[in-house]
This record gives structure tokens, sequence and C-alpha cells, in this order.
């Protein structure tokens, strides 16, 4: 027997709540007459609260939906959250109550689902059926899509659409989900993290019925934060390794000016300390930095039973046991390399207490050391 669950969210929706009961109601017998067939269809419709007319017109349908009260406004994850754990079917869809997303579009998420086997279908707003999206939501969600398909490495073209079927099962995977309006973007981002079989269907999106809850700049700044939040929770070094290589990149850029100035007068003026302490600091900090994500990345896979993640560039190079390897010879040869450039030195100050030799090369050498160090410490812990 097979049961779907559909879930609405709704606060204060007095405008659109009934034409979107009537249509989700036609959809139902639809789809229960669809090839594909479902045993049974449930409607469950979440109010979070409303202070208008909204309960008054849902309890006109309550022979044919089940309704959960909220009596004060929890926030839209919170109220698709409570549908989730209300449901009963082995499948869950939902879908927002304000009339932009269709209802009679289901058949075609359920069909996909079905035909590919997938865990999770997303109705998407940008794949070639009509948008009245507003402008700036418009490129806003297009750049959430980008920035989490190149995290993930797997392309998506809709992270934050409120029309979606998934298997009741993989909730467990997802949690935990936000209260807010970015519950949609953070099951994204988990989906695609655990590896979940993903499928996105075209939809058309209309303009909503009555006024927006969403705001463009505090919503969407929240979209971003909870992408990139999740993204390093599941992959630390596709964070960390960037900053890492833009510190060291930095710090070679800076190293180019002292470099050539003393293959062409053989010294290092005063003035320069400055300089070379900064160029000491990028190279040790974007070192242990990357480290830091390789190692983080080693330990989140134990934790989770399953191969490291290895996406993209970094860790594709990173995060090889060859470079791995690397990593502890070059950390030895960086640390004989101090020695040898600072042995004058150290016998200088065992003899007589005193350094006379220039600093240049106490800050070389000492780069040298702690970066060497952070290789080999960094080869040890992964292995």
């Amino acid at each position: 027997m097979t049961k779907l669950s559909i879930v609405i969210p709704t606060y204060n929706e007095e405008e659109a709540i009934e034409d979107i009961l009537n249509r989700i109601l036609a959809a139902k017998l639809e789809l229960l007459d669809s090839v594909y067939r479902i045993n049974e269809i449930e409607v469950i419709v979440v109010n979070d609260g409303s202070k208008d007319k909204t309960s008054e017109i849902l309890r006109r349908y309550r022979d044919e939906i089940i309704i959960i009260e909220n009596k004060k406004n929890l926030g839209y994850g919170a109220a698709l959250k409570k549908g989730f754990d209300a449901a009963n079917g082995e499948y869950i869809g939902f879908l927002d109550a304000d009339g932009t997303y269709p209802p009679e579009f289901f058949k075609l998420l359920w069909k996909r689902l079905v035909e590919t086997n997938a865990d999770l279908v997303i109705g998407s707003r940008f794949l070639g059926e009509k948008t009245r999206m507003p402008f700036q939501r418009k490129v806003g969600n297009r750049l959430f899509a980008y920035i989490l398909s190149w995290i993930v490495n797997r392309k998506i073209t809709d992270t934050a659409s409120g029309m979606r079927i998934f298997r009741k099962e993989i909730l467990y995977r997802l949690y935990p989900l936000p209260d807010g309006l970015h519950l949609t973007p953070a099951m994204s981002a988990a989906a695609l993290h655990e590896q979940l079989n993903i499928a996105e269907v075209p939809i058309p999106y209309e303009e909503r019925t009555g006024s927006s809850k969403l705001n463009a700049i505090t919503d969407g700044i929240r979209f971003l934060r909870i992408i990139i939040n999740t993204s390093r929770i599941y992959n630390p070094l596709k964070f960390l390794g960037i900053l890492g290589i833009f510190m060291i990149v930095l710090g070679l850029l800076l190293s180019i000016n002292p470099i050539s100035y003393y293959f062409q007068f053989r010294r290092v003026e005063d003035y320069q300390i400055y300089r070379l302490f900064t160029i000491m600091v990028l190279f040790v900090t974007g070192l242990n930095t990357i480290t830091f994500g390789a190692f983080a990345n080693y330990v989140l896979s134990m934790l989770h039973n399953r191969e490291v993640n290895q996406n993209g560039f970094i860790g594709k190079y990173i995060l090889s046991r060859i470079v791995l390897k690397k990593f502890n010879l070059i950390g030895w040869v960086l640390a004989a390399l101090a020695l040898i450039i600072n042995y004058k030195t150290i016998i200088e100050f065992i003899m007589t207490g005193h350094i006379y030799i220039h600093w240049s090369y106490i800050i070389t050498g000492a780069t040298l050391f702690l970066v060497g160090v952070q290789l080999i410490m960094c080869s040890y812990l992964i292995q």
C-alpha cells in the first residue's frame, strides 16, 4: 500500500487558502487516478498561529483535510516539521499556501520520483516553465543554486523551492532543519551532501496572493548562511582550503619584493622586517588552516563511516594518499633546511650566549621549521 502525505504550512493566508485547497483536493483525485497508482493521500494543513480568517476557512474543509493548529506563530520550517511528524505516508509532499506553486504538478513530481527511484524530487522554478518571481529574488535564488552546486560538485537549479516530494525515511539524514523560511535551502544542502538521489521537475511559479512574508535581504542572508554552514559541516576542507590557499598565495606575492631585492643586492634591509613577519604569519596560518580542514574531513568520514570527501580540486589533491605521504617528506625536508640555514646561529648562541647573525636568517628558518612541523603533524594525525 502506497500512501502520500501532503503538508501545507499556512500563516495569515485568508486570500489564497481556499483556492489552494480546492486545487490540492482536485490534484489529489487526479493523483489517485494516475498511472503510477497511489493508494491513499492525506492532506495536512498546519495553521501556524494565523490571526486572520484562515482558521475559519480551514474548518469548512475539516472532513477532507487534517488540521493542525499552532497557538502562536512558530515559523515556516517549524510548521512544516510539525506536519512531517504527523504524516502517516511513506512519502511526503509539501507546498506553500500562497498560490505561487501549482498543486496540479504534484503528478509530475510523483511520476519522476517513481521513474528515477529518487529520494527527493524538487519542483524547479528555473527549468523552463514560466516564472513570475521578482527580479531580485530570481537573481538571489540562481546565485544560491550556483554556490551550492559548486560546493558539492552536483548541479541543482533551485535550492529554495517550496514544492517537493520525498521519501519519509530520509528525514533522519536531513535533520536538524531550521524553523524559519530557510528550511528549504537547508534541506537541499543536506540532501546533496548526504548524496541522496535528487531529481528536479520544471514547474511554473506565480505571483503570490496577499502580502509576502519574505524579506529579500534578511532572508537572503539566512539562505546563504544556512547553505554555507551546512556545507562547512559536511566538507570543511572546501572552505578552509580556499582560505588557506589565499593566505599562502598572498604570502608568496609579498615575498617577491624581498627575494628579488636579496638576489640583486645580496642583503635584506631592516625596514623589510615587518613584511617578512607578515609573510611568516601568512604561510604558517594558511598551511595550518588547510591541514586542519584536511584533518576535519577525515574525522567526519570516520564518524559517518563513509569515504573521505574528496570533491573538487582541493579535496582531490590535498586528501590523496600520495600527497599526504609527501606532506611528511616535505615537512622533514623543510625542518632540516631550517636547521641548516641556522646552524651557525645555534652554535653561536651555545658558545657565546649571544646571537649576532642577521635577523632575516632566524625569521626564514623559523618559517620553514614551523611549516615543516605542521606538515609532519598533519601527516601523522591523518595516518
